[in-house]
């Protein structure tokens, strides 16, 4: 086994890691759906966001394994900081550096592994977006223009940090953050031409909620319903609450049967907590539906604007 050796930026990009204050932090949706997109995208069992430290790898974000951080020395993304561009080792078993590597002979027994280095503002290599399976691959140059993509969308996710991109009662992205995740997701579904459709939903029933039933029961239905969209939509796909009772979703690499098959399950999901809730009251929403077009959607916006609208549509023609 080949051990990494040591940048020669070493103790500035420690301390530039070490600045950002995120290592050892909780996980974070935004992190979270990077990797999910990435495993989704490409296929692959594993995807990770890591951050190398001094003698650890850490995960911020982990996606098919378990472990939250392992040894530099037997780590391949402390190798993939050495590169300049994404690392890849298409088969580990024919790779004098890496056969007998402790997580290629054992668990999680890796056969390929591709890395994009993840940089702060100042150069510093401070971890990557990785990828790994138990199958070998051949990573061809649109897999390597999209693995940058999604690690230059984890860049600017360390770059703000510090800025809220989360809704507090619900857990789901804030407006901001779901503008920003679903910017990314489009302008790499109009680049590789992968089909996407946006959902916006708005609760009917939560004003007679508070007024019923006092604001903290209003809140409750905002956070069931949040919780309803978690259970029936894939973990890839993009989720967010823009405030009050407006909630969105983007979905991406979908068919409209599988839009359809979503919408019914929510329906389903959403009906079933009624009837078990017993609260006195149930939860209904009014939604729209937009599938993404990349010549005529400019952009995230455009998208929004015209579900808003077929929402508004519906929940009209049932009198809210």
């Amino acid at each position: 086994m080949q051990a990494p050796a040591r940048p020669a930026d070493e103790d500035i990009r420690i301390d530039t890691l070490q600045s950002l204050k995120i290592l050892d932090t909780p996980a974070e949706e935004r992190f979270d759906r990077l990797t999910r997109i990435a495993a989704n995208l490409f296929s692959v069992p594993i995807a990770l966001v890591s951050l190398v430290d001094e003698n650890r790898v850490w995960y911020k974000s982990t996606q098919g394994m378990k472990v939250s951080e392992m040894p530099r020395d037997t780590s391949f993304c402390a190798h993939a900081i050495l590169s300049e561009d994404i690392f890849v080792v298409d088969d580990t078993a024919l790779d004098d550096r890496f056969a007998d590597n402790p997580i290629v002979t054992a668990d999680p027994a890796v056969r390929f592994y591709a890395g994009a280095p993840l940089r702060a503002a100042d150069g510093s290599t401070l971890g990557t977006l990785c990828l790994m399976d138990q199958q070998a691959h051949k990573f061809s140059d649109d897999d390597m223009s999209l693995l940058q993509d999604l690690a230059h969308m984890a860049e600017r996710e360390l770059a703000a940090s510090e800025i809220a991109t989360m809704d507090e009662l619900t857990m789901l992205s804030n407006r901001r953050g779901f503008e920003a995740l679903s910017s990314h997701a489009l302008e790499l579904s109009r680049r590789f031409q992968k089909p996407a459709a946006l959902l916006y939903f708005n609760l009917d029933e939560t004003n007679g909620t508070n007024e019923e039933f006092g604001r903290s029961e209003s809140e409750r239905a905002l956070k069931a319903f949040a919780q309803l969209l978690k259970l029936t939509f894939r973990e890839s796909d993009v989720l967010g609450r823009l405030g009050g009772k407006e909630f969105a979703v983007l979905m991406t690499n979908i068919s409209n049967s599988a839009l359809e098959n979503a919408l019914e399950r929510l329906h389903a999901t959403v009906e079933k907590f009624n009837k078990d809730a017993k609260r006195g009251y149930g939860i209904d929403f009014s939604y729209g539906k937009v599938g993404f077009d990349a010549s005529g959607h400019a952009d995230v916006g455009d998208l929004m604007a015209q579900a808003d609208a077929l929402m508004f549509k519906q929940k009209s023609s049932k009198g809210n």
